[in-house]
Order: structure tokens, then C-alpha cells, then sequence
């Protein structure tokens, strides 16, 4: 919890942990990124400058904290932070100035390791493949969270694998 806001990761990882290979997803799941949206639009994200070269540009209706220690070119619409007290303070303003009750922090693994201590939920698409992969989601220690739910999902004719979504929670201390 962030100053009365909730910290929600949401990420797409394959039963082995795998978010990535080569700076791409290595999936195609075109109905999760419906549910992306859904879950995203009208929140403040970070992410790290690899996610969001990954992504290709800002997202609509969502503001962009792109946490960085490089110099990067402008990208139109994009918010730079240079640490995590940077990054928060100005997801924070940008929940306060929608309305919004949730920073979404939206990878890559270094962004959400980073914030792990500050998540209180995480909401996962759990890709049902087990691809190769050089970026892993953390691992999700039983002490930490608990997981509230794990329901299938219905498989669009262009998914390349079956999906679960699986929410969790972090245990109060």
C-alpha cells in the first residue's frame, strides 16, 4: 500500500516462470491482452525502458512510468523516473489526478523485483506452456502471497496456449 493506494503486478508468466525471450513474449495470446487492457486502463504503470521498448509506445488511457537510468529518447507520453521513490511519487499523482485506486507495475523482472516489497496483489495470466525464456517472473514464495483464485480461461481461436487467470494476495505480516 502506497500512500491509501493499492500496488498490483500484472504480468503473463508460463508455468515455468518465463515473461520473456529476446526482449518479446514467447506466446501469442491475443485475448490476454484484451484482459490487459481491462485490468490497466485508467492506472498509472511503471515499467522499466525495456518493457516499454517492448511495447512499442505509451499505452491509451493509462500513464507511463518508464523507470530508467538511462538517457532514452523522448517517447510521447511517457513519464521518466530515475529510482523507485521517483517512480512512486509520480504514479501516485497520476492515480490521485484519475481517480484511480491501483498502481499497476508492469515489468519487466528487474521493475518487479524491485517493487516486490511494495505489492499487494498480483494478478497473473498463467500461460499453460512451459517455452524457454531469459526473463523470469519472481518466484511466488507461500509465506509471501496467497493465491485467492485460479480460473481457466476461454481459449481464443488465435491463442498459441490455454490460459489460467490466478490472483494473489500478500499475506499480512
Amino acid at each position: 500500500m502506497i500512500e491509501g493506494l493499492s500496488v498490483v503486478a500484472v504480468v503473463a508468466a508460463a508455468e515455468n516462470g518465463v515473461i520473456g525471450k529476446d526482449n518479446a513474449m514467447p506466446w501469442h495470446v491475443p485475448s490476454d491482452l484484451k484482459h490487459y487492457r481491462a485490468v490497466t486502463m485508467g492506472k498509472p504503470m511503471i515499467m522499466g525502458r525495456r518493457t516499454l521498448e517492448s511495447i512499442g509506445r505509451c499505452l491509451d488511457g493509462r500513464d507511463t512510468i518508464v523507470l530508467t537510468r538511462q538517457n532514452i529518447s523522448p517517447v510521447k507520453g511517457a513519464i521518466l523516473a530515475k529510482d523507485r521513490n521517483e517512480a512512486v511519487e509520480k504514479a501516485a499523482h497520476a492515480a490521485r489526478s484519475r481517480g484511480a485506486n491501483e498502481i499497476v507495475i508492469a515489468g519487466g523482472a528487474e521493475i518487479y523485483r524491485l517493487f516486490w516489497p511494495l505489492i499487494d496483489r498480483i494478478v497473473m495470466t498463467r500461460i499453460q506452456a512451459r517455452p524457454e525464456g531469459d526473463t523470469f517472473f519472481p518466484d511466488l514464495a507461500p509465506g509471501d502471497f496467497m493465491r485467492l483464485s485460479s480460473e481457466p480461461r476461454l481459449r481464443g481461436e488465435r491463442d498459441s496456449a490455454a490460459t489460467r487467470l490466478e490472483i494473489y494476495e500478500r499475506r499480512s505480516a
